[in-house]
Order: structure tokens, then sequence, then C-alpha cells
């Protein structure tokens, strides 16, 4: 039987192993954010909760929604690359309970911070935009990241193992970038019926480009200006094709970056 101080004894984890865990909770959170409450059940995007009638615009509503994710894509990619630098760390004692401890205090974080700041201080939004008493669904959400980051705060202190066993740090590691790199390209998904993209073109892009490159896909512009161009394509597999035509980002295909145009030409 292990001695008493056992549990407390500190296993040399570098900061940078604990913060890839923290990092990868919070990137999650926002996907799981995207695809639950903005795609499944279509309850909020990241600026329905502000009045000005610009920021009310639907291309601006949907570019928003975009950059936020590519914000997460960021926060999940620092996470992955400090996971990738302490991969020599996998086989110590409790770095899967270590992982997933941190990983869960960085998903419930995430429901704190979108709830306090986005819902009470900036007012972006709320969860339920619907609803006659939208503060008892914030209040709902707010607590539900209380829960999740009190689980990963137990987790942390159950102690390596829960006791004993062996290390799993490199399973561990596998599952939490599998879901975060699964998350990543489903919150880019449109809700379910949608068929419409947001593309970005270059600025100075000519109208009569813009309606080019929507006809190499079979699709057909909506609306657009200053770059921003809302495009109704059929077929969703046919849209990574207007990177071929110019645009830098497709917002709802497969891949959010247009770096990706250059292997489509």
């Amino acid at each position: 039987m292990p001695a008493p101080s056992a549990k407390r004894s500190s296993v040399p984890f570098s900061p940078s192993f604990r913060w890839a865990g923290y990092l990868l909770g919070f990137a999650f959170g926002g996907f799981f954010d995207g695809i639950l409450l903005h795609q499944i059940l279509q309850w909020h995007h990241l600026l329905s909760g502000l009045d000005s009638p610009a920021l009310a615009d639907i291309q601006v509503q949907i570019l928003a929604d975009g950059l936020f994710h590519l914000a997460m894509y960021a926060v999940a990619g620092a996470g992955l690359w400090l996971l990738w630098r302490t991969r020599r760390e996998f086989g110590g004692d409790g770095a899967d309970r270590l992982l997933f401890g941190t990983f869960l205090i960085g998903f419930g974080v995430w429901h704190i911070v979108d709830a306090v700041l986005n819902h009470w201080i900036l007012g972006l939004h709320h969860i339920r935009m619907d609803s006659d008493s939208p503060l008892i669904w914030d209040m709902v959400f707010f607590a539900f990241g209380i829960a999740v980051t009190a689980a990963g705060w137990l987790t942390l202190r159950s102690g390596p193992n829960g006791g004993g066993g062996r290390s799993r740090g490199g399973l561990a590691a596998s599952v939490l970038t599998l879901a975060v790199v699964i998350a990543g390209p489903v919150a880019l998904l449109p809700p379910a019926g949608v068929s419409t993209v947001t593309a970005l073109f270059p600025p100075g892009t000519a109208p009569g480009a813009v309606l080019a490159a929507a006809a190499t896909v079979d699709g057909r512009v909506i609306a657009g200006a200053d770059g921003v161009w809302i495009i109704d394509v059929p077929d969703r597999l046919r849209a990574l094709a207007l990177y071929r035509e110019g645009a830098v980002h497709v917002g709802g295909s497969l891949f959010p970056i247009g770096c990706f145009s250059a292997g489509l030409s």
C-alpha cells in the first residue's frame, strides 16, 4: 500500500504539458458550442445579441462565426504544438489523468468565460435568443461550466492513475487530439439544410470574377460586398473548388484556410 504522502507526490511534468490540456479543452469547448448551439440547435450566432443593423446582417453574422472558429483553431493548434513538444512526458506516472483533468478544466473554463464575457459583459448573444427568460439558459450554461471545471479539478486531485495501474499518457493524448481534430472541421459546417457558404476573396476582386467563380461550382451568388460573398452551392464538396478560383477562405467547407487552394489548382 502506498504511503499517505504518495497521493501528494508531484511528478515533474512541465507547465507546457499542463497547458496542452488546458488549451485543447478550451478549443474543444468552442467547437462544442459552434456544433451544438450554432448548427444543430441553431439557438444563436456569435453576434445575435447586438442591435446594430450593420452587425445584424447575415453576412456579418456568418463571417463572425467563421472568425470565431478560426480563433479556436489557433488555440487548438497551440495546444497540439505543446502536446507534441512534451511527448516524452506521456509515460510519466499519472500523465493520462493529468491530461484529462486539464482538458476538462479548459473545457469548463470556456463555458464560464463565454457566459461571463460574451453573454453578460459584452452582450454579444445569449444561449436562447428566442427565450422569454434568456438569463435562465445563461445560468444553466454557466453552471455547466462550473461543474465540468470542478470535475477536472477533482480528477487532478485524485492522484496518479487513481492510486495504481500503468499510465496511458500516449492513449490519452491520442484521444484528446482526435477529439479536437475531428471537432474542428465539423464546427465549420453550416446548419442542417443550409447549402450556402461564405467565400472571402482578396480585396479588389471584381464582382464579375466572383460570379464566374460561383458558376464553376454550379453555385449562385446571393449577396456580397467588400470581398465577402454568400454563395449557394448545392454540392458542398464542389465548394472547395472556389479556392482554385481565388477564394482565400470558404466558410462551411471541409477546410478552413485558403492555403489549400494551391493543392486544388
